[in-house]
């Protein structure tokens, strides 16, 4: 990939436009950027909003600057563009976008994974444009974050995968985890996870009220939990033979949606290595270790209160990770606890954290948010 131009130096804010901005993830992205210090927005897009106010869309964005929603085709040139395209869309437009920004950052699922292969078995259709795969670093800034400080383009994670990844990521880089065994991760999900058009499934009265398994198996995030958790063990307490391996672990993902808004929690089973014989605390220095100099990763140990785990509700609007776990004391399974906001962290918090590292901004800055309580 080429080297940052370090755009930023200069004291004018980069011109940003977001291409699908009338979704929820457009509508925080807009709420984001046009209150970042060194952005611009130029240009939001929707067709079916075009030449109507954001507001009209966006409400809580009354009072901002009055942007109007613009066609596609009347995209101008700009420094970044964000694209928050239906799947499948973002790789028919790709070349045309190429051609507006020298950066993007994408937010659909069609550049996430890194060959055609796993595409076509995880989304069930070819990619068109399968030679720009490994041109986007995956957005997980506390995996990738080096990457991304060189990159022209990002294809941010999902947010399932996030969440589940944040959870795991030290524990399968340490190598612990006896993957002989499988890893059980089911993620809690909120609606907006389906986005703002109406189906049968959100109208009100199906609903509410629900504990829905919509995706029991085969949900295509799983595709994203395998390829960036198949790591080299990187663990100094290991032997020096095993430094290096590649692991493989065996994920089996479910999805269950619940009467939350925003939100997801995951909770994933794992089997540590009996001969390892580690503790709490080991545990607990793994993490910390992996995740020291990471501004979102939050851990919770709480002993006492109601809030001695990650729980949704507390992260909504911020762009945090927090992470929990237990030991089971009757055998070697650990239970991981990971929480966000599905459309922040989940979505186009974390994308504005990648525009910062890209752009070589301070990592937090328009991220500082601490959340609400009570809420």
């Amino acid at each position: 990939m080429e080297t940052n131009n370090n755009q930023n130096n200069t004291q004018e804010p980069i011109k940003v436009s977001i291409v699908g901005a009338s979704g929820y993830t457009g509508g925080e992205l807009l709420r984001l950027l046009l209150m970042h210090p060194k952005v611009k927005v130029m240009q939001a897009t929707s067709e079916r909003n075009a030449k109507k106010l954001i507001k009209t869309v966006h409400p809580n964005l009354r009072h901002l600057r009055p942007i109007k929603f613009t066609s596609i085709n009347d995209l101008v040139a700009c420094d970044l563009l964000f694209l928050c395209l239906p799947h499948k869309t973002t790789m028919e437009k790709i070349s045309q976008l190429k051609q507006l920004a020298p950066k993007i950052i994408d937010l659909s699922g069609d550049f996430r994974l890194k060959t055609k292969e796993d595409y076509q078995k995880w989304y069930e259709h070819e990619h068109t444009n399968p030679e720009l795969l490994n041109q986007f670093v995956y957005g997980i800034p506390e995996l990738h974050k080096e990457d991304m400080k060189n990159a022209n383009y990002i294809s941010s994670a999902g947010c399932n995968a996030t969440c589940t990844i944040l959870g795991l990521y030290p524990l399968i880089k340490a190598g612990v985890i006896d993957l002989k065994l499988p890893i059980i991760a089911e993620s809690k999900c909120g609606s907006s996870e389906g986005g703002n058009k109406f189906s049968l499934a959100s109208h009100h009265p199906e609903r509410t009220g629900c504990v829905r398994s919509y995706k029991p198996t085969r949900h295509r995030h799983t595709a994203e939990m395998l390829q960036e958790l198949s790591i080299p063990i990187d663990n100094p307490n290991n032997a020096p033979e095993d430094n290096g391996a590649e692991q493989k672990p065996n994920i089996h993902f479910s999805a269950t949606s619940i009467q939350m808004i925003r939100g997801i929690l995951t909770t994933s089973h794992v089997f540590l290595k009996p001969e390892l014989n580690l503790t709490e605390l080991d545990i607990w220095k793994i993490y910390r270790s992996t995740y020291k100099d990471q501004p979102f990763i939050r851990f919770v140990n709480d002993r006492s209160g109601i809030y001695r785990m990650p729980e949704p509700k507390i992260l909504t609007a911020t762009n945090f990770c927090d992470i929990g776990f237990q030991k089971d004391p009757q055998s070697n399974r650990l239970v991981v606890i990971s929480a966000i906001d599905n459309l922040m962290k989940g979505a186009a918090g974390q994308a504005v954290q990648g525009m910062n590292i890209m752009m070589n901004f301070e990592e937090t800055l328009g991220l500082e948010f601490p959340g609400l309580h009570p809420i």
